[in-house]
């Protein structure tokens, strides 16, 4: 079992930046992958970051590449995500996830999710 939690949301200008990080429970963080998603009002969830076990391989929504970084650090059990340049289209409510034990892949399914942490970019 996994649990997740996520901080760092908070309220900032257009063109501020964010550090969001999920604290992650457990033994087994350093072997699963981990992501970041993001879901606004009125929309469907959506992936943003992921991020292998290691911390080599990483992959980004095209709408924040450049602009948002995902890192780990597995000895604090904690995976981050750097926000630059907010918009206010990132307005959303960000959630990290915790997958399956197993080869990484962009596409690999997310076993465990916090509860999120709110985010808004005012114009």
């Amino acid at each position: 079992q996994v649990q997740l939690v996520e901080s760092g949301g908070g309220l900032v200008q257009a063109g501020d930046s964010l550090r969001l990080s999920c604290a992650a429970s457990g033994r087994t963080f350093s072997s699963r992958g981990m992501g970041w998603f993001r879901q606004a009002p009125g929309k469907e969830r959506e992936f943003v970051a992921a991020i292998d076990w290691s911390g080599v391989n990483t992959y980004y929504a095209d709408s924040v590449k450049g602009r948002f970084t995902i890192s780990r650090d597995n000895a604090k059990n904690t995976v981050y995500l750097q926000m630059n340049s907010l918009k206010p289209e990132d307005t959303a409510l960000y959630y990290c996830a915790a997958s399956r034990i197993g080869t990484w892949s962009p596409s690999i399914r997310y076993d465990y999710w916090g509860q999120g942490t709110q985010v808004t970019v005012s114009s």
